[in-house]
């Protein structure tokens, strides 16, 4: 079966219900365990440190390319892999997603050296790049516009999930088994995914013509990747430091070669004319803004639990599941669908990204010897992210042409990637900033928590670094909250005037 990329005129609805797939919602089942497994692979790994240090003899360095190998390079190949799923077939691309991401996940449980394991997650990330865009476009082709909004919330739900349960599924693993087992854990999943769509998902195209636009795929791999990198390296490294310069102009200047590059070219890999249109802009803007404060104060959050109320990794991932929870519930109930039905997509935006603003700051100043006030903070969370989210995507995905699904799935993909580096660092930053600012004199040059704690000489002294360090992460998510509403808002606006002037 042959899904039509587009459509001669409007269908009433009684043609669109009579055209509907039977079994839409198992492929949305089959779309978001697929989803669910590329996203939790982003944090899985980070309760495994001890362990990968301990059998793999890796350096810290070799940790940190093993964590970030995945991530830089899925967010390099996102806008790439959008074009090749439009043009050589949604369901066969991800069917090859599917099958590349098995046999990653085997290499990587079978790893002997950290640079056998670096080059298995360098692997999964094309895998997962291949599946982000594959299983949204895949979606947006076999829901129609009344049904697509309470989808795309699932696909987005089981997202936030993936992010938030990669701690406890690890720790819950490494519990049991060595960390091999953490990627072998994959591999059913992928096989059910694989038989599960190969049965079910029609195949579909995007209208694109000409060759494929390769100076355009290598330009825009290199230029993310570089750019991706020098935000993930800048914390670490220092942001005047020469790598990370290094990796950040050129990455500017190989993004800039892009943009002019598919300006000229007859059938470009991402239409630049989309900029010029307020809803796509809007759109975009609130998906990097989302991910920036929702990543960032996650991470911070995760650093307060362990750090301050001295939660291991996987505890503190747990304490964050009801976040998760509330986004994946409020969609699967279709309360989320019905709020953008009756607010209008800029509406539920602003509505959606100020609860998360306002759920930030319940969490920051949460009392550090009680649950009951972070658990509301989560909840508001989760219910600004339930709502948001999806009307983001679907804000990208219909400023773009049906027939070009794979392409907007890669926008998305690539503003959700750059947005949650971007607050990981920024934020990371803005805490690191205040933490050092308020250490006692005698502390002033410790570069970390567990630094200055170990430098630490008296019970007083160690009093001071906690309390330097819960000020720090309180002023982190507080500049977090702020860049959600401010964004949030600014996003809804931008919408809401666009929509004013197409109407």
């Amino acid at each position: 079966m042959t899904v039509a990329p587009a459509t001669a005129g409007p269908p009433t609805r009684d043609d669109a219900v009579a055209t509907r797939l039977p079994t839409r919602w198992l492929i949305l089942g089959v779309l978001s365990l697929a989803q669910l497994v590329v996203v939790l692979d982003n944090t899985v790994l980070t309760v495994a440190v001890p362990a990968l240090t301990r059998d793999l003899a890796a350096s810290t360095a070799d940790i940190q390319w093993v964590i970030n190998a995945y991530a830089l390079v899925q967010s390099g190949l996102l806008l790439t892999a959008g074009s090749v799923v439009d043009r050589y077939g949604r369901r066969r691309m991800l069917l090859a997603g599917l099958v590349l991401f098995g046999l990653a996940s085997l290499a990587a449980a079978a790893a002997q050296s950290s640079g056998q394991l670096i080059a298995a997650r360098a692997a999964l990330g094309i895998g997962g790049a291949l599946l982000v865009t594959g299983t949204l476009a895949v979606a947006m082709q076999v829901f129609d516009a009344e049904e697509r909004p309470r989808a795309i919330g699932i696909w987005a739900a089981v997202s936030a999930l993936g992010f938030a349960a990669g701690p406890p599924v690890g720790g819950l693993a490494l519990a049991h088994f060595d960390w091999p087992a953490i990627f072998l854990l994959n591999v059913p999943i992928v096989l059910l995914c694989v038989v599960a769509a190969a049965l079910l998902v029609p195949e579909s195209h995007g209208a694109t013509g000409g060759r494929l636009d390769l100076v355009g795929a290598v330009l825009s791999t290199a230029g993310l990747t570089a750019l991706v990198y020098a935000v993930i390296r800048g914390p670490e490294d220092g942001w005047g430091s020469g790598p990370v310069l290094g990796a950040a102009l050129a990455g500017v200047t190989l993004v800039g070669l892009f943009v002019g590059w598919e300006r000229r070219v007859p059938h470009p890999m991402l239409d630049m004319t989309l900029f010029r249109d307020r809803r796509f802009v809007g759109a975009v803007a609130g998906v990097v803004l989302i991910t920036f404060g929702s990543a960032g104060a996650l991470f911070l959050l995760a650093q307060q639990l362990q750090f301050v109320r001295g939660h291991s990794a996987w505890e503190a991932g747990l304490r964050t599941v009801p976040f998760a929870l509330t986004v994946v519930l409020l969609n699967l109930v279709g309360v989320t669908a019905r709020l953008i039905r009756v607010l209008g997509t800029p509406a539920a935006i602003a509505t959606g990204m100020t609860s998360l603003a306002v759920g930030l700051v319940v969490a920051a100043h949460a009392p550090t010897d009680g649950y009951g006030v972070l658990l509301g903070g989560l909840v508001l969370m989760g219910a600004g992210c339930a709502v948001a989210n999806p009307a983001i995507v679907e804000a990208v995905m219909s400023a773009i042409p049906a027939d070009r699904a794979g392409a907007g799935a890669g926008v998305d993909g690539t503003m959700a990637e750059v947005g949650t580096s971007l607050g990981v660092a920024v934020l990371g930053a803005v805490m690191n900033a205040r933490f050092t600012a308020a250490l006692p004199v005698a502390l002033a040059g410790a570069a970390s928590f567990p630094a200055a704690m170990a430098a630490a000489r008296s019970e007083p002294e160690r009093q001071s670094v906690a309390e330097a360090f819960s000020s720090a992460v309180v002023v982190g998510q507080t500049v977090g909250a702020g860049a959600v509403l401010v964004g949030g808002l600014l996003a809804a606006l931008l919408l809401h005037r666009a929509a004013r002037r197409a109407g």
